[in-house]
């Protein structure tokens, strides 16, 4: 396959590449086998050899999809809903009764799950870690969904031994890692028939969060990611009733609880850890365990934010999660908003404080902003949530899968509307063309929604209704 577009990637930090009528080929096997300006010899060659090129006109440009680092499946079926109460009772009265019912009833879990997995492709989520139950079977309905719709899914069986919801966990620690393991031996099984390159869907070790966990459960399932490799997914000091329950009951905080457990590996990734300390943060870089940032469920269910800046500065892998559905929206572009208001007010607050308190020469004020940008926010959703599962995708690289997505700004026969809620009222003028630039892509990034998006593709294929 030969495509002949402008691309963009954002492959670090604050640094936004436009790559101007560019020529990308991709293998048999779905991944980046060419990758230079159509002007170059090698792009003119592959040019005039392949007849069958995909050319993606002016006004729309190709960009990698997005990675999502945290979302609760079955809570899809009542997402947008509960979010007037505090975390420990919404779990008990939405979260673990919508579990449950999935759990007793595989044709809604597969009518949620099919409709969950169209929406993510819908939004540009080529890749996604997920939440499920704590029933075997349901998982397994979970990731053929994923499977079926061909987007990379990290799915998760939910480990609880523990429960406000008394007929809504696993009787015994011993039971629970019997069934982890299950769920782990089945959806190998369920992929292995595929070529290597194919096999898009992954099980992942998951204990829902230490008040849901004993230690016998967690040291088990620490032993069972040592023995099997398997990827680790949980939450991390997401709420102050959470964080103080833990205390009052294990008489550390949750950093130790899961370090104890080995459970604190490259392989995890902890949702939300808005309440970690700065001594916290350092331990997750050193033992190269990833955030997933997820700003909009954390200003319903967090007292606080993540201090995002901080975890960057001390080289914490960090991607952006949806966490629907104590987030309302399954939408990577609304997450990577929140994030840049959320760190914007943080700065807000600091920069106010420091106007007004009386600095000790002796140890000198902290100056450094903790706010971030858009184009930090599409790094965090592309390259970096992608580097946080492990994958080498998020950027076009040649070697690496292409997993990407079309996203359509405007006409130029039909200036200055654009497409979806996108105006372009100083393009068009005298006739002139103009090439794709960052304002327009920051417009899109503010205003854009799924009426931009013409295509996508994960490991090469074509992906969703755009088949």
């Amino acid at each position: 396959m030969l495509i002949r577009a402008d691309f963009v990637h954002f492959p670090q930090l604050k640094n936004v590449e436009i790559l101007h009528d560019h020529v990308l080929a991709v293998d048999e096997t779905g991944y980046i086998s060419h990758f230079s300006p159509a002007s170059s010899e090698e792009s003119q060659t592959l040019l005039s050899q392949d007849a069958d090129v995909t050319v993606i006109p002016r006004g729309s440009f190709v960009l990698p999809t997005f990675c999502d680092l945290h979302l609760h499946a079955p809570q899809f079926l009542y997402q947008g809903t509960g979010l007037h109460l505090p975390l420990m009772e919404w779990l008990s009265g939405y979260a673990f009764k919508a579990e449950e019912r999935l759990d007793a009833d595989p044709e809604l879990a597969k009518r949620v799950y099919e409709r969950l997995a169209e929406n993510l492709v819908a939004n540009g989520t080529g890749a996604v870690l997920l939440f499920g139950t704590i029933g075997v079977d349901t998982n397994i309905i979970l990731a053929k969904a994923m499977q079926d719709v061909g987007i990379r899914a990290f799915v998760g069986k939910v480990s609880m031994d523990i429960s406000s919801r008394p007929t809504y966990k696993e009787h015994t620690a011993s039971a629970a890692l019997a069934t982890a393991e299950a769920f782990v031996d089945r959806a190998n099984a369920l992929r292995a028939p595929l070529e290597p390159h194919r096999r898009l869907v992954e099980p992942v070790l998951t204990p829902r969060f230490v008040p849901a966990c004993s230690d016998a459960l967690l040291n088990g399932l620490g032993e069972l990611a040592t023995r099997t490799g398997a990827r680790i997914q949980s939450h991390l000091a997401e709420a102050r009733d959470e964080v103080d329950l833990v205390k009052a009951d294990r008489g550390v905080d949750d950093f130790e609880v899961f370090d104890r457990s080995k459970l604190l590996t490259p392989l995890t990734i902890q949702a939300h850890c808005t309440f970690s300390s700065k001594e916290d943060l350092a331990g997750l870089a050193a033992r190269g365990t990833a955030i997933a940032h997820c700003p909009l469920s954390n200003a319903y269910f967090s007292a606080k934010p993540l201090p995002l800046r901080e975890a960057l500065d001390r080289n914490v892998r960090v991607g952006l999660g949806t966490d629907v559905a104590g987030g309302y929206s399954i939408d990577i572009m609304v997450a990577m908003r929140w994030a840049v208001g959320v760190s914007r007010m943080r700065e807000g607050g600091r920069s106010e404080a420091l106007k007004h308190e009386v600095q000790d020469s002796t140890k000198g004020a902290d100056t450094r902003s903790v706010d971030i940008d858009w184009r930090e926010a599409m790094f965090l959703a592309t390259r970096g949530g992608a580097a946080a599962l492990g994958l080498s995708s998020g950027a076009f690289v040649v070697g690496t899968p292409f997993d990407a997505q079309r996203i359509y700004l405007f006409d130029p026969e039909s200036l200055p509307r654009g497409a979806g809620a996108l105006d372009f009222f100083d393009l068009g003028l005298g006739g002139e063309a103009q090439d794709l630039s960052t304002e327009m892509i920051e417009k899109w990034w503010c205003l854009g929604d799924e009426r931009n998006r013409t295509g996508m593709w994960v490991q090469g294929h074509k992906v969703g209704p755009w088949r």
